[in-house]
């Protein structure tokens, strides 16, 4: 795509600034200018250029490890966000980029259960969201079709619901034996809903060739990233994209109403721009940091946090692992890397376990030799003379199942302005707070449990594991939550600002409990319904 001029060149009469280009900012874009809105979105990242795809090149492990790591603070890109995570025990893992951290995604697409909306009425823990699966069921259904999702209806996790599916992924030769164990133990498995093409769909996108590093681009556009669904028709439907655009503060009027934002240009000068109306996309850190820096005279804790939870509830998926090795060749390295069966049968409270709500089990394939070898399967191989046979025990003769606990918020988990380091923009980087809850640690203990019974089942002859994956923070939540009182919550159920009048934040800051599936399709569907809402007002 060609780049936009400067955004302080757009003619008067913006409807709506957008800021921040990833899953849920295209979204938001699309409906908005689909629905008759002219609307902005400044990105501080750049398009991906189509000839950029690490997953084609012999280096591409090294790559994975330095200028395609997902994490910010290894990748030092520029325009990536700097963040201080050493009192983190998970690393952000993120990218700045037109389609966010879509560009580095694995694409398990799952919706959230009915029951996670409302934990507190159910099982006493967290609190209820102000809204229902229900009000988000048509939203899913509209990003599904958006994004394209490959999986098979009638999973019985859910409502009765006919979504448009492309046809399952296949199962690697680990994942059937893995899927087999399950049976035998009579724990209930599903093809996982991956937003990954099966078969062509969408305009000029290829079908998946089970090639293996998702994460690195696709080169077949199989991979549902948002800068090849949404956001060219967004553009089409005329909203503007603006790159390299870094905002620094969100500006409000004297009666409190939002009145636009100042950014810094490519050439690092300060502009603003003026709506009546914006909408935070930067995800969990980078939209709570966004509004502690637009503090002001009057709200000198941070813009919309009179109920000081700006930066609060940190959520963000505590993840384990546990691995298996068989006797003979399961080449866990090839095909889509996120696992393509996924099981929510340890999902939902049990009253005789030790822990509210629970965990979901999904197969996961494995790495490519250069990183088996260096213990990225949470096992260093051996060096010296035992190294070839060691290494040839392992490749390829690898399967593992993942656990994604539930993440209760925690106010504790947060957050703030770093004191110490400062961002590409200038200004305080944003600071992570964040320790496992314990209720989370119990059920990651009783997820690899079972792991490790599925994979004996399946016939790996030994197993071992990784009680937490420091590395995996992909699923930021929860910092500007939404809620009806205003004392607890910072957004309404439409994702504006209890405090500013005309401020919406858009993203994963906006859930009030973490469920324990992976979060994108949600943010996409929470994006999808304010739009509508704010179309509707137009």
């Amino acid at each position: 795509m060609k780049p936009e001029n400067q955004p302080n060149e757009l003619n008067k009469g913006l409807d709506i600034i957008i800021v921040g280009a990833g899953a849920a900012g295209a979204a938001a874009a699309w409906r908005l200018a689909a629905g008759g809105l002219k609307v902005a979105c400044l990105e501080r990242g750049d398009w991906q250029k189509d000839g950029d795809f690490p997953a084609n090149e012999n280096d591409w492990e090294i790559k994975r490890q330095t200028c395609w790591s997902p994490n910010p603070t290894q990748r030092r890109l520029t325009f990536d966000l700097q963040i201080d995570a050493e009192d983190s025990e998970i690393k952000p893992l993120m990218y700045s980029a037109v389609g966010g951290s879509t560009i580095m995604w694995s694409c398990h697409f799952p919706r959230f259960h009915p029951s996670d909306f409302c934990t507190r009425t159910m099982d006493g823990v967290g609190e209820d969201w102000p809204i229902s699966y229900q009000d988000l069921l048509p939203y899913y259904q509209l990003n599904e079709k958006m994004m394209g999702v490959s999986g098979l209806s009638g999973n019985t996790a859910y409502p009765i619901d006919a979504p448009h599916r492309l046809p399952p992924l296949p199962l690697s030769e680990g994942a059937k034996r893995i899927a087999n164990a399950f049976n035998e133990l009579g724990w209930s498995w599903w093809p996982a809903e991956m937003a990954v093409n099966s078969q062509p769909y969408g305009s000029g996108r290829g079908q998946c060739n089970h090639c293996g590093p998702c994460e690195l681009n696709c080169p077949h556009k199989a991979k549902a990233s948002t800068d090849i669904t949404y956001w060219p028709l967004a553009i089409k439907a005329g909203a503007r994209l603006f790159t390299k655009t870094r905002v620094t503060k969100i500006l409000t009027d004297s009666s409190s109403s939002v009145s636009g934002v100042l950014y810094l240009d490519r050439t690092g000068k300060e502009e603003r721009l003026l709506a009546p109306r914006v909408l935070l996309a930067c995800n969990a850190v980078g939209s709570a940091r966004l509004l502690k820096l637009s503090a002001d005279k009057t709200q000198h804790k941070g813009l919309a946090n009179k109920s000081s939870l700006v930066g609060k509830n940190l959520m963000l998926h505590p993840l384990a692992r546990v691995s298996g090795l068989f006797e003979d060749l399961v080449e866990g390295h090839k095909g889509i890397s996120a696992g393509s069966f996924v099981s929510h049968h340890f999902y939902e409270t049990d009253r005789n376990r030790d822990f509210k709500r629970g965990f979901k089990m999904q197969a996961l394939g494995t790495h490519g030799p250069a990183l088996t070898a260096s213990g990225s399967m949470g096992r260093r191989i051996a060096w010296g003379n035992d190294h070839h046979n060691d290494f040839l025990r392992h490749f390829g003769h690898v399967y593992s199942l993942s656990i994604c606990s539930d993440d209760m918020p925690d106010l504790a988990n947060q957050v703030v302005l770093s004191e110490t380091n400062i961002a590409d923009d200038g200004l305080p980087a944003a600071r992570m707070i964040y320790k496992t809850p314990v209720s989370a640690k119990k059920a990651l203990k009783m997820g690899m449990k079972m792991a490790k019974k599925a994979l004996l089942q399946a016939g790996c002859y030994e197993t071992f594991d990784s009680p937490s994956l420091p590395e995996a923070g992909f699923h930021l939540m929860g910092t500007a939550r939404m809620g009806n009182n205003p004392e607890k919550s910072v957004l309404n159920k439409w994702c504006e600002t209890h405090d500013v009048q005309g401020l919406f934040v858009i993203d994963g800051s906006a859930f009030v409990t973490a469920a324990a599936v992976n979060p994108t399709n949600t943010i996409q569907a929470i994006a999808l319904r304010t739009a509508d809402y704010l179309i509707a007002k137009k």
